[in-house]
């Protein structure tokens, strides 16, 4: 490991094995901090995955009850539509988004590859498959701003 004041290589204390030392500018670093330091791009790519995935969980709940409400009015006029039962697809997908989300958070190309998976199935449907249900055009739009973020982080993450 590298010194992020001088960049001289750092060796490891004697007395706590856990610091790190420098012996040109004479500073002690922990191994937990210079870990974070070095992994220092990849956290707002850690932030929006929690958020995602938490704001994901919470729509959820609300495109579900949203759904059943637009699949029993397509039912009850017999239109034709299916938009309710693509909205509890997309439901479905922002649940499973958000659980992987939150699970594979602290890096891996396949919880990336996941993402695109899921909230892709939950944007195309939504967009697909709408109908008069206005609103699953926004679900959709949030499934595919998850998708494009997703793509970003996979682009971006080393491993």
């Amino acid at each position: 490991m590298k010194c992020p004041k001088c960049g001289q290589t750092l060796r490891q204390s004697k007395k706590n094995p856990d610091k790190m030392l420098c012996d040109n500018c004479r500073k002690s670093y922990w191994i937990d901090d210079l870990e974070d330091e070095y992994s220092a791009p990849v956290a707002p790519f850690k932030t929006w995955k929690l958020v995602s995935g938490i704001l994901s969980i919470i729509l959820f709940v609300f495109v579900t009850f949203q759904s059943c409400a637009a699949g029993l009015a397509n039912t009850l006029e017999e239109n034709g539509e299916v938009g309710g039962s693509a909205g509890v697809i997309v439901a479905i997908m922002l649940l499973a988004g958000g659980i992987v989300s939150i699970a594979t958070r602290k890096g891996g190309k396949g919880g990336n590859i996941a993402l695109i998976v899921l909230f892709g199935i939950g944007a195309l449907c939504g967009f697909t498959m709408a109908g008069s249900y206005g609103d699953l055009y926004i679900w959709a739009a949030w499934c595919l701003i998850c998708v494009i973020l997703a793509i970003v982080a996979l682009i971006k993450s080393k491993k």
